[in-house]
């Protein structure tokens, strides 16, 4: 694929992690289709429980599909217990955005959690 010139005629969205290279694949991929995407550094500025909660709804997916279970967090307030409602699993990744799996793209062909990363071709200009 060759890179085209950057257009924001196609809004795009990453949820980014600068220092994982799957968020930096994917920016990449974006970057190549001639996007130049906004990037939402989550880490500094947390998406919204209501933010979340369209995101999840946007994918299909529960609350607890959005989380990084492998972070200290997850552990720490033994958040695999099922008794943790999907309200208070947002409410955990509000205050501890570390908790979320990244990177999730919205576009207008739709909303994906690209893990791996390849998936964001799916939703990236025809």
């Amino acid at each position: 694929m060759t890179a085209r010139t950057p257009t924001t005629a196609y809004p795009m969205t990453i949820y980014h992690k600068p220092n994982c290279s799957t968020s930096r694949n994917v920016l990449s991929l974006i970057r190549e289709s001639g996007v130049e995407p906004e990037i939402v550094l989550y880490l500094e500025t947390p998406p919204s429980k209501k933010k979340l909660r369209e995101l999840s709804k946007a994918m299909g997916m529960s609350a607890r599909d959005l989380l990084r279970t492998k972070e200290a967090p997850y552990e720490e307030l033994n958040i695999a217990d099922p008794k943790w409602t999907d309200d208070q699993i947002f409410d955990f990744i509000v205050e501890h955005p570390i908790l979320l799996q990244r990177p999730i793209v919205v576009s207008p062909r739709g909303t994906l959690m690209c893990r791996p990363w390849e998936r964001v071709r799916e939703i990236l200009p025809a």
